[in-house]
């Protein structure tokens, strides 16, 4: 059990891109204090086999919802699908998401649709579906997952950090807007990570030339955010390294130093 979260009371927690990496820490994590799920992706096969794992092991229920989170009419699918069934939404982890395209160099502009779609609407949009029901009963849990690329600008594909500092801004105005009903809303702002998601995106090299210290397990990062999301703080930086490094981020002076433009080729 993580310390500081009690057993969970009936309800679910619903988990976007639950059929890997930090998604189905989550599952994990959150299944361990008895809360049932819901477990949304797009691979069956992998919710099916993580959700039969968890029944098994924690005797929580583990409902599955197939859906592609870049399509635009997911967050009304999913909403509705928890409607019908009657599950009571009490936690909502929007995880779902990928390294994305180069805005400048990758000129179908529908795969940038549906990165904006998948990367901040469907955020927005299950946002605006269920954390109105979570104010009505006084008590819910909302954790979006940024990135300590929301932080600080930087050179590249100029896709995924904007990205991300949209949910960091999205996530403070919620939580300003109903922490008071009780419900807390926490951007989850991990560094790097050890999931497959440099391998789906094609990062392996980098990974392997990168230093180990900069690297966290997917397992601390989901106890800072489920600690952090507790207490009601409104941007978590997960890992030791990334706490101490984030005010230096975030400082005028340091920032300058920190935006270095691409050289010409």
């Amino acid at each position: 059990m993580i310390e500081g979260v009690t057993t969970a009371p009936p309800g679910y927690a619903l988990i976007t891109g639950a059929s890997s990496g930090l998604g189905a820490e989550f599952a994990q994590q959150l299944a361990a204090t008895g809360r049932n799920l819901i477990l949304v992706a797009r691979r069956e096969d992998r919710l099916l086999t993580l959700g039969n794992t968890l029944r098994t092991q924690y005797q929580i229920t583990a409902e599955i919802i197939v859906a592609d989170l870049s399509a635009p009419d997911a967050g009304r699918h999913i909403a509705d699908t928890c409607d019908a069934a009657g599950w009571q939404v009490d936690w909502l982890i929007n995880n779902a998401g990928v390294a994305g395209p180069d805005i400048l160099l990758d000129r179908d502009w529908s795969a940038q649709q549906r990165f904006f779609q998948l990367m901040m609407l469907s955020v927005a949009d299950l946002c605006h579906r269920l954390i109105p029901s979570m104010v009505e009963r006084g008590h819910g849990r909302v954790i979006n997952v940024a990135s300590v690329a929301a932080r600080v600008p930087r050179s590249g594909g100029c896709n995924y950090g904007p990205s991300k500092a949209y949910l960091v801004a999205l996530s403070e105005e919620l939580n300003l807007t109903v922490a008071a009903r009780g419900v807390h809303v926490s951007a989850l702002c991990p560094g790097f990570t050890h999931t497959d998601f440099h391998e789906t995106a094609g990062l392996m090299e980098m990974k392997k030339n990168m230093a180990k210290w900069l690297w966290y397990g997917a397992d601390t990062v989901v106890k800072d955010a489920i600690r952090g999301v507790e207490r009601g703080k409104p941007v978590v930086i997960s890992g030791r390294l990334y706490r101490w490094l984030d005010p230096l981020f975030q400082s005028v002076w340091i920032r300058r130093f920190l935006r270095v433009k691409a050289r010409p080729e």
